[in-house]
């Protein structure tokens, strides 16, 4: 229920109260759409290979329900329970990234599954559009120019302000996609712990996954054009918090670093108010024209929040490029053996502990140029990436979560491994098919989701 928000209380009631032990995973993944044809980006709006014309499909024939801002306006995301009595969606990044924003399941093989039916509906949706859709950290062929904006109000006011912070805010909103996975905490200590463990490893995962080698049809020298874009887009969002990695930090500092963050926006009934360069914590003793902030708006502010890793209702680790099918599930298997087995969790935790954040912001710039090739002060980077598979691994193996056939989550490990131990993540495929000058034909099949 929204209310006004009066104390501090007000603002940490929304992480308190979703403390939770059911160790779920909720998976949000987003993918470029490209017409085979010419391969020009799908378009917002309007008859043939058009998001308008997918969602329409979307509903039409698997159930989906249609989301507007407000009253009359355009569509901007479907929404249906699932097959496990959860809420999921089907939402749009700036640029029209197709993103879904999946159940919270009890297992990877859930997370398999729904991608997979996922997919097949978006195919089938697609009869007839000749679309191909990427899982890639960077789009591979577009310019800034050539992509759509999506009608969403905060993508409006986005547009503005990025802009004013760093060079490369526009090209994070419509050139990038990422996957993520929501995680569970079962306490403020919990939670905090988890926070700091994954933002020590975000640079070691980033590596791991990295995605996105070219830009423009071209090749750039950089294995993770994503990460590198993350790096000058907004200061005051992104990055690893240094202020959160004190083992006694709580939600009160989390939700402090959050008040100082400037906002975007909020809306009263339906009108929106855009406060750029307000901080929440203004707001929140000052008022805008008359207004003053709800447990909603507070809500709203957080969702604008990019750090590598972020605290809403669950845990969220970003910082990973989109992926294609086979590693897609990968992601979630590598965190639901780190974070969901206490064994792990410590093992990770002493991983990590030599690491300063000095280092690993140092790294962030080196993993965009080099994946597994760079190092965290001394440390090589694969040789991390190597330890943090061995300690998931052997926690999905005392999970125990069995599919029909028996086997535990660590399957979902084996085609990121493969890759790890020959020092490549993703990327590194990619350019080794591609060869030297590489066509628009073979960048859309070298890149595709459905590998």
């Amino acid at each position: 229920m929204d209310r006004p928000i009066r104390t501090e209380d007000d603002l940490l009631a929304i992480f308190h109260e979703s403390c939770s032990d059911n160790q779920l995973l909720g998976v949000e993944s987003e993918k470029f759409g490209v017409v085979r044809a010419s391969f020009a980006p799908i378009r917002y709006a309007g008859s043939g290979a058009t998001i308008e014309t997918i969602f329409g499909q979307l509903c039409a024939r698997f159930g989906w329900s249609p989301l507007s801002e407000n009253p009359g306006a355009p569509v901007i995301a479907l929404e249906r329970v699932g097959r496990h009595g959860r809420t999921a969606q089907i939402t749009l990044e700036p640029g029209a990234q197709l993103e879904l924003s999946g159940e919270a399941l009890a297992d990877v093989h859930l997370v398999e599954a729904e991608l997979d039916e996922h997919l097949a509906e978006v195919t089938a949706a697609c009869e007839g559009l000749d679309v191909a859709w990427l899982g890639v950290g960077f789009h591979p062929l577009a310019r800034q120019d050539e992509l759509p904006w999506v009608p969403k109000d905060r993508y409006a006011v986005m547009r503005e302000y990025f802009p004013t912070r760093g060079a490369r805010g526009l090209d994070m909103m419509r050139r990038t996609a990422t996957v993520q996975v929501n995680l569970d905490f079962a306490s403020e200590a919990d939670a905090m712990r988890k926070l700091r463990i994954g933002m020590k490893l975000a640079p070691i995962v980033t590596a791991m996954f990295a995605n996105s080698p070219l830009v423009e049809g071209a090749r750039t020298g950089r294995v993770c054009e994503r990460a590198s874009v993350w790096l000058d887009a907004d200061p005051d969002r992104t990055g690893l918090l240094p202020q959160l990695w004190r083992e006694d930090a709580t939600f009160r500092d989390y939700a402090g670093w959050a008040l100082d963050v400037p906002m975007y926006l909020f809306k009263r009934e339906g009108k929106v108010f855009g406060n750029t360069g307000q901080t929440f914590r203004s707001f929140w003793r000052d008022g805008f024209e008359g207004e003053r902030p709800t447990t909603y708006d507070w809500k709203m502010h957080l969702a604008t929040l990019f750090p590598e890793v972020r605290v809403k209702t669950t845990i969220e680790m970003r910082g990973v490029d989109s992926q294609p099918r086979g590693t897609y599930p990968a992601l979630a298997a590598l965190w639901a053996g780190l974070i969901y087995d206490e064994r792990a969790l410590e093992q990770a935790e002493q991983l990590v502990a030599p690491l300063s954040h000095a280092e690993l912001v140092q790294a962030r710039t080196a993993v965009a140029r080099h994946a597994l090739a760079a190092n965290v002060g001394s440390l090589p980077v694969r040789a991390l990436a190597e330890q943090v598979l061995d300690i998931a691994r052997a926690g999905l193996v005392r999970r125990a979560r069995l599919d029909a056939s028996g086997r535990d989550e660590s399957r979902h490990l084996t085609e990121l491994a493969t890759l790890t131990n020959r020092g490549w993540s993703p990327a590194e495929r990619i350019l080794a098919e591609l060869g030297g000058e590489p066509s628009r034909e073979a960048i859309v099949a070298a890149t595709g989701m459905l590998r």
